[in-house]
């Protein structure tokens, strides 16, 4: 009876427009309500969820985000990578494909890459004729990416509450995520060959080289990420402490476009992002526990295994649910959601967490991208001024590769083994 009154009430609130942090608190509140439990567990439970030497990562990366965003990071990357592929014909596009690749490895949020690299690309790629649809589409498919390369917010969620080890997730969501940015660049060359896209003027050695040293310290930031977790000289939470204070010294003084009295606004904006999040974190963690003391997990497992003894069916039914969930609950709840219900799915098929880990994310970064709840999708289609209806249909080939690559994660345990 406790699942039947989380999941009704649950799904009420989500429609009325409750914020999912609190429709899953009352939801939550409800239950216990019901079970006779003491109304301190309420308090327990989302305090402990949050009091996390890991969790600690999401506010430190959350920031070093947001003095990104401000630092003009996005602007000299976006620089350097025309340096490249400029003189290509849709050169503009690709540029966004690898802006998003590298973004992707020091913001660690999906949607704040896609608004970043929306705001300066769109108008650019208007000025040169390409259609807004399209640069909508391409802008929030390529920001979404930093969902799933290193250091997403999405796999230290998933981490944290599956217990697996988050350096191995980072090594190995590198390659699902550059296969992603590679398809979309290929995607973007054959359309800027149909379409006639312009190309953009050839660059000097010399202009190279000048714009090379001016990005170089932003083009730093995720190689640090990578090989000092990896490497064991810190943590995952310990990075995002030393890329948000190597952040704000390249902001503040090499770039110096962050001035002292923007500050405030800055911490205030990684503030109210982590705060988002920790509140989501903690009813999610509340609503977990009461699914598990009903052994509803358990049960959900048994059900799922007698359906079909087939790896291959079950891999499916399982890529099927997290595609739904993905249209309407963002990556962070529906991770703590149905990680502890699916986790115990994928060991009994002989799946390893680490890709299991991978299919979530990624099947849910395609929940990003699609409607009713498509968050990216909606910054893509307020960035380019596109209704819904149409950047839609300019997301399906975007879609498509993330899909087939999506396929290979979950197909071929090899293509992620390697980083674990």
């Amino acid at each position: 009876m406790i699942g039947v009154i989380l999941f009704a009430l649950f799904f009420i609130f989500l429609f009325m427009g409750l914020p999912v942090g609190f429709a899953l608190g009352v939801s939550s509140l409800a239950a216990i309500g019901h079970a006779g439990y003491p109304i301190t567990v309420l308090a327990q439970r989302m305090f402990t969820a949050v009091d996390s030497f890991p969790l600690m990562a999401i506010p430190l990366f959350m920031l070093a985000g947001a003095l990104m965003s401000h630092g003009g990071i996005t602007k000299r990357i976006i620089d350097f990578c025309l340096c490249f592929v400029g003189p290509i014909r849709g050169g503009l596009a690709m540029v966004v494909a690898i802006t998003g690749i590298i973004m992707g490895g020091i913001s660690g949020s999906g949607v704040a890459d896609a608004a970043a690299i929306g705001a300066i690309m769109v108008p650019e790629m208007t000025k040169r004729k390409y259609e807004r649809p399209f640069s909508g589409a391409l802008c929030a498919c390529c920001g979404s990416i930093g969902l799933i390369i290193p250091p997403s917010i999405a796999i230290i969620i998933y981490a944290c509450t599956a217990n697996v080890s988050i350096g191995d997730l980072f090594m190995a969501a590198y390659a699902p995520g550059i296969c992603i940015g590679m398809g979309f660049l290929i995607y973007c060359y054959v359309i800027g060959k149909k379409k006639n896209y312009p190309k953009e003027n050839a660059v000097s050695r010399d202009e190279i080289w000048r714009r090379f040293k001016r990005a170089v310290w932003a083009l730093m930031m995720p190689l640090i990420i990578v090989f000092g977790i990896r490497g064991g000289i810190f943590t995952a939470t310990e990075g995002g402490a030393i890329i948000s204070v190597y952040g704000l010294l390249v902001g503040m003084f090499i770039y110096k476009e962050i001035k002292i009295r923007d500050l405030p606004g800055i911490l205030l904006e990684a503030a109210e992002s982590s705060a988002t999040i920790g509140t989501i974190i903690a009813a999610t963690t509340l609503f977990s526990w009461l699914l598990t003391s009903e052994q509803i997990p358990a049960k959900i497992t048994n059900w799922m295994i007698g359906l079909t003894d087939n790896k291959f069916l079950l891999l499916l039914l399982i890529n099927i649910l997290l595609l739904i969930t993905g249209m309407f609950i963002d990556s962070g709840p529906a991770i703590m959601l149905l990680a502890p219900i699916l986790c115990p799915v994928a060991t009994s098929i002989g799946v390893n967490l680490v890709q299991f880990g991978l299919i979530m994310v990624i099947n849910l970064t395609i929940g990003l991208l699609s409607p009713p709840v498509g968050t990216a999708m909606y910054v893509g289609s307020n960035v380019s001024g596109v209704p819904i209806p149409q950047i839609s249909r300019a997301l399906i080939p975007f879609i498509g590769i993330m899909f087939i690559v999506l396929m290979l994660v979950t197909y071929i345990p090899a293509f992620t083994g390697w980083a674990y």
